[in-house]
């Protein structure tokens, strides 16, 4: 009797497993052996669904805009202005184990962006959607003429507390994280314009 396999699924696992061994070992030694290892599969199952590691990568840079478009879907159904934008902010922080991974992973990735054609053309596409999920969060609490700026500070915010987290995960826990959220939600807690 066959074994029905779910490709999709397969294809998912596959990505998930990249984006864990990217960030663990970073790109220089990142190959299509170690997620196959990462899932205690063969080679083939992998280039079954991705013939190369640029192929994989091309998934993953798809599946992290989809991730983004389906936040940005879910943000624009929470009313609360003042919620959508805690939402936001939460939304970049490495709070669990799988926000983590990919946040080391996108970390791994960015000394090779003048290396690697792909992860260049990766991570430019990649800030744009994330600056689009704050402007989401943010339009109605900021005049357009301090929109740039605020989602500036927004951003640069959510990217220090990702990389101290990276560098010290001991010291910087999810409950730490949350604090330091909430106490920067208290300091940018603007007033909804009209």
């Amino acid at each position: 009797m066959p074994i029905y396999v779910d490709h999709d699924e397969r294809r998912g696992r596959i990505v998930d497993a990249a984006v864990r061994v990217l960030g663990d070992v970073g790109f220089a030694n990142f190959t299509l052996r170690a997620v196959s290892d990462r899932l205690g599969g063969s080679v083939t199952m992998v280039t079954h669904y991705f013939p190369n590691r640029e192929a994989l990568f091309t998934k993953m840079l798809e599946q992290a805009l989809q991730d983004a478009r389906t936040a940005q879907e879910e943000l624009s159904l929470i009313k609360d202005p003042h919620n959508r934008l805690e939402a936001v902010v939460r939304y970049f922080l490495p709070i669990d184990e799988d926000a983590m991974a990919v946040e080391k992973a996108r970390v791994a990735l960015v000394s090779y962006r003048n290396v690697e054609p792909a992860i260049q053309r990766h991570l430019s596409l990649i800030e744009p959607g994330m600056r689009d999920l704050i402007r989401t969060a943010i339009q109605d609490f900021i005049a357009p003429h301090r929109m740039e700026a605020t989602v500036d500070l927004i951003r640069l915010w959510t990217a220090g507390v990702v990389l101290s987290a990276i560098e010290h995960p001991q010291m910087w826990t999810p409950e730490r994280q949350t604090a330091a959220l909430h106490h920067f939600m208290n300091l940018i807690d603007l007033p909804v314009t009209a």
